[in-house]
This record gives structure tokens, sequence and C-alpha cells, in this order.
């Protein structure tokens, strides 16, 4: 069974109900701190904070720590992927997923066709 790591894209799209996520929205939602922050914001922006918090209760227990190591390899990713638009967070989390053997669920054009990615449009 596939196990992802969810970018806020995704999380994003599953609040909204988007039916091309309807598959992934049973799924345990892991995520990193720095992906959790970017949502949290999103929540504050697009919705209210009662929504903010009721998704930090939801994530809490699945959030991934980010230490120097990841830092650095996300770093090395996206100098070696120069070319991309890819953000810091975008990079961090590709990292941790490829690192603790999850798929990287985005929504991001940038990750299309890239190894250990479950592109969505």
């Amino acid at each position: 069974m596939t196990e992802y790591f969810f970018d806020t894209y995704a999380i994003i799209e599953i609040i909204k109900e988007n039916k091309a996520y309807s598959k992934y929205s049973k799924e345990l939602i892991i995520t990193s701190m720095l992906n959790f922050g970017e949502l949290y914001y999103a929540l504050l922006k697009d919705f209210n904070e009662a929504i903010a918090n009721e998704w930090r209760r939801i994530l809490e227990q699945t959030l991934l720590l980010i230490n120097a190591d990841i830092i650095v390899n996300a770093m090395v990713f996206k100098h070696e992927n120069r070319n991309k638009n890819f953000s810091f967070i975008d990079c961090v989390g590709y990292v941790l997923a490829r690192e603790n053997n999850l798929t990287f669920l985005t929504g991001d054009k940038e990750f299309k066709g890239m190894a250990n990615v479950e592109f969505v449009n």
C-alpha cells in the first residue's frame, strides 16, 4: 500500500473537496512542520482561525520534523533542479518524502513526471 507525503497544495485541494483528490481524503495525511505552517496561514487567509485550528488537531500527530541533513539534501536537490521553480518548502517536502519512503503527492506542475511523485492535476 502506498503511503503519501501531502504537500500543502494537496491538503488544500482535499479541504476544498476537489474530486481529483477524493481518493486521497481517507489516507493518513503526513506532511512537514513547514507545510503545516504554510497550510495554517492559507486557512487563516481563506477560511478562519477555527478551521485552521481544526486542521492543526488533525495533523499534529503526523507532522514530520526537519533536521539539518534534510535541509542540506533539500538545497542540493534545489540546486540540481535550479531550472525548475521549486520553492524551499517543496524541496524540503520532496526530500522528506523520499527519505521516509513516502510518495510525494502534489499538484505542482514542476514535479510532474518526476520519480517518487504522484501528480494530480
